[in-house]
């Protein structure tokens, strides 16, 4: 089958890794690979989160099976430490036979106060959920990511590194050391394929960024009917491009920050 024939395809048949999938931005993700015929695997840090969110009532209320073969296969893995991913890797590819992509929803925030209020804390939580898990991922699964004729790679970042504050100092530096973690990835891909000095290859691999101001989902507005959110991003606006990320040209992809910003 043709690189062109399989992008045509998008997201039909790829197998994804979805880090962080307990999140609202991570169900809605997993949901809308689904829909688009991939198979999207739910990977967290507790199983029982993880069963809850893809069990056989799921939170939206939708029945789902958890069977291997027709529902949503689960991993609990910890994204912060090296060893554990690469063994998750290894499974996957023995049980799976390829992986074609990762999502990367790992994070958190923490912020407030002056600059002077950035606290190792935060800093020390900052540093482990949103860096060191993309660091370990990325690495782990790069191979796949390159191999795969529509390897994808994609982080979640922030609008804000544009103009950071004092107060989410922590937040936006370890968001701008993720994004150019990933945009590092980037390059490496084109080494392997389009930038090779030695007989170059068509690129069909791609590492991204997603950058939002922040994340919405429908329990944030039932919780606050009044408020209108400017600026804000929905889950399934999200989950929608990083499925679409699938059928676009690796070329043009590789190495961009897309905003999501409505």
């Amino acid at each position: 089958m043709s690189t062109d024939t399989v992008r045509g395809q998008g997201a039909r048949g790829a197998v994804v890794v979805v880090a962080g999938a307990t999140s609202a931005s991570g169900r809605a993700t997993i949901r809308m690979l689904r829909a688009s015929g991939a198979t999207a695997i739910a990977v967290g840090s507790n199983a029982e989160r993880l069963a809850s969110a893809f069990s056989a009532t799921a939170s939206n209320g939708t029945a789902q099976s958890t069977a291997e073969d027709d529902g949503v296969p689960q991993r609990e893995c910890d994204l912060a430490d090296l060893a554990a991913v690469h063994s998750l890797a290894t499974e996957l590819r023995e049980t799976f036979g390829t992986v074609d992509g990762v999502i990367h929803l790992v994070g958190g925030w923490r912020g407030g106060g002056t600059f002077s209020d950035q606290s190792d804390e935060d800093w020390d939580f900052l540093a482990h959920g949103v860096i060191t898990t993309l660091r370990n991922t990325s690495r782990a699964f790069f191979e796949d990511v390159a191999t795969s004729p529509r390897g994808r790679f994609a982080m979640v970042s922030s609008t804000t590194l544009a103009k950071p504050s004092a107060a989410n100092a922590n937040y936006q530096a370890a968001k701008a050391a993720a994004e150019a973690w990933t945009r590092s990835m980037a390059q490496g891909l084109a080494l392997r394929q389009s930038a090779r000095k030695a007989g170059p290859l068509p690129q069909t691999s791609a590492a991204v960024v997603l950058a939002v101001k922040s994340l919405l989902d429908d329990a944030m507005r039932t919780a606050n009917p009044e408020r209108k959110f400017p600026g804000y991003t929905h889950v399934d606006v999200l989950a929608a491009r990083a499925v679409a990320l699938f059928a676009d040209d690796a070329a043009k992809l590789n190495g961009a920050r897309i905003d999501l910003t409505l």
